[in-house]
């Protein structure tokens, strides 16, 4: 049961990341949703590095369904604690930035939350 709902978990997870990404390939200035104040989607050049993040969160996306599929819970459980990395530094530069805390805590620290709860049940089941 709880490594059901793990895997629902992990491929929320894996879809809501690829589904950010394709958004800000498509559309840059859906990075603003990020909390970085004052970021400059309309700049040609920040408009390129916001297409690399995208490429690398579909990517990190991808990685998550593959182990989904492919690897057993504690695999995938371990791979999950440690890309629970990412939403944490997300809302360490959220908060830097001097960005909302609600969009850093709301936002980047809940999904972090999230992913150790779903890292838990899975290494733990």
């Amino acid at each position: 049961m709880l490594t059901t709902i793990a895997d629902v978990l992990t491929g929320l997870i894996g879809v809501a990341v690829i589904v950010m990404g394709v958004s800000a390939f498509l559309a840059p200035q859906a990075a603003a949703g990020f909390g970085i104040p004052e970021t400059p989607t309309e700049d040609h050049a920040f408009r390129a590095w916001l297409s690399v993040k995208a490429v690398r969160d579909i990517a990190a996306g991808v990685f998550i369904l593959i182990l989904l599929v492919g690897a057993t819970p504690h695999l995938l459980g371990w791979f999950m604690l440690a890309a629970a990395g990412i939403p944490i530094g997300d809302a360490l530069i959220v908060l830097r930035s001097n960005g909302p805390k609600a969009t850093a805590y709301g936002v980047h620290a809940a999904t972090a939350a999230v992913m150790l709860v779903t890292s838990a049940l899975l290494l733990a089941g």
